[in-house]
């Protein structure tokens, strides 16, 4: 955010901004409260954590364990336990990195890519269930002003912005 940009915002503007951020953390909150009542580990024995391995690979093709921790913003030491788990189970595997024999970059099965998407499916059945007495332009508007919202985010402060995200739509069948 930029230093002293409240000083040259008109007060309504800035009472909306309020307004939104009040619901983001709202919304916030009840994704956390969601996930949270999903048990911690997945019905394949997976923790729920490991998943966004999972998502980054698809999503941003075969990585080092460095590479995700530093996407994920997590400890190696983390990301390595839980990629191991997601090894174990048959999603990931190592394989030989092109530009470095002595190392190996973590990629999705297709036995993860089915998880994957078993999952973003769930996922889905359930936005549609809360969402069912909205209409398709009401649903269509709302994903419009939520792609705009992000691109707005990614726009100002292109350090959080994915890498794929920034790229473009995700091709059809590899959506989160």
């Amino acid at each position: 955010m930029a230093p002293n940009s409240s000083a040259t915002r008109p007060t309504a503007e800035l009472d909306l901004a309020d307004q939104l951020g009040h619901e983001l953390v709202r919304l916030v909150r009840l994704i956390n409260k969601a996930k949270s009542q999903v048990s911690k580990q997945g019905p394949d024995g997976i923790e729920r954590a490991a998943y966004a391995i999972l998502f980054t690979l698809i999503h941003e093709g075969p990585q080092r364990t460095s590479r995700l921790a530093e996407s994920l913003h997590s400890e190696i030491s983390t990301i390595s336990r839980q990629s191991s788990s997601l090894v174990q189970h048959g999603l990931v595997e190592r394989q030989a990195d092109p530009e470095d024999g002595r190392a190996c970059l973590l990629a999705p099965t297709a036995e993860g890519m089915r998880v994957f998407e078993e999952n973003r499916k769930q996922r889905n059945h359930w936005l549609a269930e809360v969402l069912g007495d909205w209409t398709d332009g009401e649903i269509q508007t709302l994903n419009r002003l939520f792609g705009r919202l992000n691109t707005g985010i990614e726009n100002h402060s292109p350090q959080l912005a994915d890498a794929q995200a920034s790229a473009g739509a995700p091709a059809k069948g590899a959506n989160a």
